[in-house]
């Protein structure tokens, strides 16, 4: 599935969510996400992108381990065939990774247990680093089509 499906997929799942043990899944779904779009770049996308793109893959996989929860059942981001348009995808995981930030704030809020507070405090400083290489890979996109406009909507 194209990346776009799997955000859309994820930010659906996130929205419907009411238990903090699904937020904290549905987090781990979105960082997952962004690992993968994340080693996707790095691998298949523009030279120019590959190293942010790196940097990317590293910061989704530093979040999923601080929120060391993996949800029952398969990743979402195992099922990514591709990343068409980068803008859009990139555009789109930002938002989403803003969204988990949101619900990881309102999960730590309410947390109970000192455990999943600093668990959540963990996972929200790398959503944040995760959506700052995001918003990085960004700018470089918008600089490489500045150089070259004929490249705007090449796929990866």
């Amino acid at each position: 599935m194209d990346a776009v499906g799997l955000i859309g997929a994820t930010r659906h799942a996130l929205a419907r969510t009411r238990r903090v043990e699904d937020i904290v899944a549905e987090s781990w779904q979105a960082q997952a996400l962004a690992e993968a779009v994340g080693s996707h770049l790095a691998v298949n996308g523009p030279l120019e992108l590959r190293s942010e793109a790196r940097g990317l893959s590293e910061s989704g996989g530093r979040a999923c381990a601080a929120l060391r929860s993996p949800p029952a059942g398969r990743a979402r981001a195992a099922e990514l065939t591709g990343v068409q348009d980068p803008r859009t995808v990139l555009h789109g995981l930002g938002g989403l990774l803003g969204e988990v930030g949101i619900a990881l704030v309102a999960v730590a809020c309410g947390a109970d247990e000192e455990t999943l507070y600093w668990q959540c405090v963990e996972a929200i400083d790398a959503a944040d680093e995760s959506g700052d290489r995001v918003r990085g890979l960004l700018r470089q996109l918008e600089a490489r089509e500045r150089l070259q406009p004929d490249v705007a909507a090449e796929p990866t």
